[in-house]
């Protein structure tokens, strides 16, 4: 299902022995555009620490209900690493998280999730020995790609001449947990007006000025299809996007990888 991330904030986190918490934000892979971690309030009964949930552990998405059920127990995510998620988290801190949960690193295999396509695809094996963590976590560099969907939001777009907006929002795949879209407001040059473009037709990100720089013109974006909020992202009005803007559509490829993940696993 394709939702807007901001919908997820508040949803409630439950583990299989009662619940962790409530959703905050985002952490997602400046690289794929993946979301890899949902920072959790845990409220009272961890006095008021923040927990990362990988994507891993979702189980169960219940959009009536704004729940996610995750296959962890309380305790598990009690004696889980300490990270501050106030503070970037490197990937060393990502090493020593995957490794207690026995999570395969995203960053080595040939999918978007490591050795899976999907994070659901991934059996969940024992935690790993400390011996076996503090090695996987001694080879690990400190450089990481994340950056919080709340961090980008108000970054500038650019199109190929000339300014088209702001990051409004995004929009999340809750099965490959993926940014699908990013929400541009127009209003600076086209009131009343929203689209959504795709990570895949971004040529490149200015972090430090806070820019987005996708290869498409001010005149294809204004004329094509209007994003309204209220209304459900279908694969009708996905594919009337991209025909628009004569791109393949990402279920092309993702069928691609998926077929050759479907090889690989027999």
């Amino acid at each position: 299902m394709l939702t807007k991330t901001t919908h997820l904030k508040g949803f409630a986190i439950r583990a299989t022995d009662g619940e962790l918490g409530t959703v905050d934000q985002l952490y997602f892979d400046d690289e794929t555009w993946a979301i890899r971690y949902l920072t959790v309030e845990t409220g009272g009964w961890l006095g008021g620490r923040q927990v990362l949930i990988s994507p891993f552990s979702v189980v169960h998405t219940d959009w009536q209900a704004k729940q996610l059920d995750v296959a962890l127990t309380k305790k598990q995510v009690e004696n889980s690493p300490d990270i501050d998620t106030h503070k970037p988290v490197s990937r060393q801190h990502e090493a020593e998280y995957l490794g207690y949960y026995g999570y395969p690193y995203y960053w080595g295999g040939p999918y978007m999730w490591g050795p899976a396509y999907y994070p659901g695809d991934f059996a969940i094996p024992p935690i790993a020995s400390k011996e076996a963590l503090a090695d996987r976590i001694r080879k690990e560099s400190t450089d990481s790609h994340l950056r919080s969907t709340e961090a980008v939001t108000g970054y500038h777009i650019e199109a190929n001449d000339g300014e088209i907006g702001h990051v409004d929002g995004f929009v999340v795949d809750d099965e490959a947990w993926a940014l699908r879209y990013i929400e541009v407001a127009t209003r600076n040059w086209w009131p009343g007006k929203k689209v959504l473009v795709s990570p895949g037709w971004i040529e490149r990100v200015n972090w430090e000025e806070s820019n987005v720089y996708v290869g498409l013109s001010r005149e294809a974006i204004q004329k094509g299809p209007e994003y309204v909020e209220s209304m459900r992202i279908t694969r009708e009005y996905e594919g009337r996007l991209y025909t628009h803007y004569g791109r393949p559509p990402y279920w092309l490829h993702d069928a691609e990888h998926k077929s050759a993940f479907s090889l690989s696993s027999v």
